[in-house]
């Protein structure tokens, strides 16, 4: 039987896209799959329909480091509407409570916001996509039914207040990876006295993406599509530019082949510990991932085939 053939084009990159309003990230992927037409795409972290901001398209090989994108810190700048409580903790949900808001400063605001600063532990919203049993949270909570959950500890590493207008707070938060907002905007609601939702909500950085402005939007690229797809093509970051905050290792071409074959190998001056970039010096090429072992070797964890 003949093996079926892939569809699309081997692209192997990094694009940043601004995900639109009101669609989800599994969709906004598929979008961008066709439109460069490639073979194999994924998504670095989901955002909710009602986000917009940076969402890290990998193509091809770089797929592989995606997990190390999942895991790095974010930035958001999110709007929390006051004395308005949903089921879902944003404005997609259903109104559950009203409250008066009561007269606030910003001296006031900074001392709640003070107690949400640093390591704090959030009970992920029932609207979510963790499992129980099995089953989906979300899915779960649209049949009417809670469950226990169980607290988790994240990390904000930044909580400014950038405005504040009647009843509206307009806050930017740069936090560990798992920390949810909408938890973060109850939390800080309920502190105030009055409760809170989120209604907007855009995701600035992801990890080492640090720059907004690098950022695409699905209209662009459309554009893009019909008009010049050699400039849709000149989007396309490297696989490394997803870990341009570690470490580098430059490898002479015996080191790199050792490596290659999958062996640990000494290196002079390298790191003490931690994760590395792997680069073929005579060469010029991204090799893979490292990570300094015990014994002070440079071990490879990740190779890449770009």
């Amino acid at each position: 039987m003949a093996r079926k053939r892939k569809r699309g084009r081997p692209v192997n990159g990094i694009i940043l896209l601004d995900k639109p309003q009101g669609l989800t990230s599994n969709k906004a992927l598929q979008r961008v799959k066709t439109l460069f037409f490639v073979q194999k795409a994924g998504h670095t972290g989901s955002l909710d329909p009602l986000a917009t901001g940076m969402l890290p398209i990998c193509f091809g090989e770089a797929t592989k480091v995606s997990n190390y994108l999942l895991d790095a810190n974010k930035r958001y700048s999110f709007t929390c509407q006051l004395g308005v409580v949903t089921n879902t903790g944003d404005a997609e949900g259903e109104i559950t409570e009203r409250h008066a808001v009561p007269k606030l400063d910003e001296q006031a605001i900074e001392a709640v916001l003070q107690t949400f600063r640093g390591s704090i532990e959030q009970i992920p919203p029932m609207f979510s996509a963790l499992k129980h049993n099995g089953e989906r949270l979300y899915d779960l909570a649209r049949q009417g039914i809670e469950v226990e959950r169980k607290p988790r500890t994240v990390q904000i590493h930044e909580l400014k207040l950038i405005k504040f207008e009647g009843s509206e707070l307009v806050l930017e938060a740069y936090c560990s990876k798992g920390t949810y907002i909408r938890t973060l905007t109850e939390d800080i609601g309920r502190q105030l006295g009055c409760g809170a939702h989120v209604s907007q909500l855009r995701r600035l950085t992801v990890g080492p993406f640090q720059d907004p402005t690098q950022m695409v939007t699905m209209a662009q690229l459309e554009q893009m599509r019909e008009q010049d797809r050699e400039q849709l093509n000149s989007l396309i970051m490297p696989i490394d530019a997803a870990l341009m905050d570690w470490p580098d290792i430059q490898l002479n071409a015996d080191l790199s082949y050792y490596v290659q074959q999958g062996q640990a190998v000494q290196v002079p001056k390298a790191p003490s510990m931690g994760w590395v970039r792997l680069y073929n010096s005579d060469k010029g090429v991204f090799l893979g991932i490292g990570q300094i072992s015990d014994d002070g070797k440079v071990a490879p964890k990740r190779l890449f085939h770009a």
